[in-house]
């Protein structure tokens, strides 16, 4: 172990066990935490620490991370199970857990059957913290206060990014601007992950100042997505937003909506006019054709052709986290890609591309779509088993949207299903949802799901529950009165 790794170890240590006393006895200071978890999720990658770390390999995690995010979220989650609030239960089980869970066991199947199992070991540690983050987020957030919360930590992130996106493309002069992500991919995914958020918390009974605040947040995440100059961002973030619109807004048609719609419209041909020329030239970079039909380019079409590759020969896949791994090895060889295979999981490898290549790199990146390298890492099985969760979610979130009501319990929830879409409309071209900066965000917005969700079965219970009691004593009132 180097002695920055000790001392990251040390530290963690020490943030782990402070933390949880901290918030253990001052339980107001949960609420920090939360904030603070939710608006350095982002930024994670710029507060952590990388054990056994292999920057080289060009995977979806490349190292035993930990961030002091993982501190918070740890930190939160057992102070509330040690000492809940008042009037609070210690935990419950929140909806999709059970499916996760199996999802995780079988990615610990995959791993250990896989070879090498370094790669695997890198992502099932995030995908440990990512559970944890869920479960600190479903366990905290118990009613309207904690959800008020929420949509100020979302929001303040938002804003954020949205604001340095501006000075990055503007100040800096970057062309496709990241963000604190790193990435102009992951950062067009942020903001389509939780700009649908806001659009359901304008149209619910909240206070202004944070309807002004979401009103902020939308504007920079759509100008955000058009500054990283993705293709598939601008169209999923509009189609989105629209949607969201139409499923929570009132129909009735006031002075005030059309004011509002009128500006929103001319603000939004306002900022395509002005990156009409760059947007026009990313969009006939390449077509559907190009990106999917030729066989000797490395576009999305490669990856789905790979992944069938690795499905004909191998049931379970190649492992998790293994897709750069084996595809430089012997499944990119075999469809004619000349990738420089990798010496075992500790020597870097070459990275001299050979003359006449048709690779832009010299080992494969992952698969540009999260469904073609879950099929490829985990086989067909673990995709249907990945699939399965996915449509847990759905239907949770689905189930948000009828009957309709202003009430924030249930308009957010409508919110985090058109951010679900969003995410999962991106993941069809993106690997991104694995990037942590990204899978953090997706896992505090389904932890919300989860409590939203909890909260709209109990009410729904009590409600039955109250029906029953009073059935008896109308009966006795009516047969008093005849």
């Amino acid at each position: 172990m180097q002695p920055k790794d000790f001392i990251g170890l040390v530290l963690a240590v020490i943030g782990v066990l402070g933390g949880v006393a901290v918030l253990s006895v001052w339980k107001r200071a949960r609420d920090y935490a939360f904030v603070a978890m939710m608006v350095l999720a982002p930024m994670t990658e710029n507060f952590d620490v990388n054990f056994v770390s292999r920057d080289f390999y060009r995977g979806t995690t490349r190292g035993f991370e930990f961030s002091l995010v993982d501190i918070l979220s740890i930190s939160l989650l057992f102070s509330g199970l040690l000492l809940p609030r008042k009037g609070q239960s210690r935990g419950y089980w929140p909806a999709s857990f059970g499916f996760m869970l199996v999802f995780f066991a079988y990615a610990c199947f995959n791993v250990a059957i896989a070879d090498p199992k370094l790669f695997g070991l890198f992502e099932l540690s995030k995908m440990v913290r990512g559970l944890i983050i869920f479960l600190a987020v479903a366990f905290f957030v118990r009613g309207e206060r904690e959800l008020r919360l929420f949509l100020l930590g979302l929001g303040l992130i938002v804003s954020y990014e949205g604001i340095l996106a501006l000075k990055q493309r503007y100040i800096y002069g970057m062309h496709r601007v990241p963000g604190s992500v790193d990435d102009s991919n992951s950062l067009s995914v942020f903001f389509c992950a939780t700009a649908p958020i806001f659009v359901a918390a304008i149209n619910s009974q909240i206070p202004k100042w944070l309807k002004g605040l979401s009103s902020a947040a939308i504007a920079l995440a759509c100008v955000g997505v058009i500054l990283t100059i993705s293709r598939m961002g601008v169209v999923i973030i509009g189609t989105v937003l629209v949607a969201a619109t139409f499923a929570t807004i009132s129909y009735r048609l006031t002075a005030r909506k059309i004011i509002i719609g009128t500006t929103i419209i001319l603000a939004a041909i306002g900022a395509g006019a002005k990156s009409w020329k760059t947007l026009q030239s990313r969009f006939q970079g390449s077509n559907i054709a190009e990106e999917y039909g030729n066989n000797r380019s490395l576009g999305r079409g490669y990856y789905i052709r790979v992944a069938k590759a690795i499905a004909e020969d191998q049931l379970f896949g190649v492992g998790l986290n293994n897709w750069s791994y084996w595809v430089s090895e012997k499944y990119g060889p075999r469809l004619g890609y000349r990738f420089i295979h990798y010496k075992g999981t500790d020597v870097e490898p070459s990275t001299v591309i050979p003359p006449e290549s048709n690779v832009d790199e010299a080992q494969a990146a992952p698969a540009h779509s999260l469904g073609a390298l879950t099929a490829g890492e985990l086989g067909i099985p673990g995709l249907i088993l990945f699939s399965i969760v996915w449509m847990r979610w759905f239907q949770m979130a689905l189930s948000f949207l009828w009957p309709r009501k202003m009430d924030p319990l249930r308009r957010i929830g409508v919110g985090l299903f058109f951010a679900l879409c969003g995410i999962f409309l991106q993941s069809l071209t993106e690997w991104v949802f694995r990037h942590s900066p990204i899978y953090y965000v997706v896992n505090i917005n389904l932890g919300v799901l989860a409590s939203l969700y909890c909260l709209k079965k109990r009410a729904k219970r009590e409600a039955a529950e109250k029906i029953e009691e009073s059935v008896p004593e109308l009966t006795h009132e009516f047969a008093e009165a005849h």
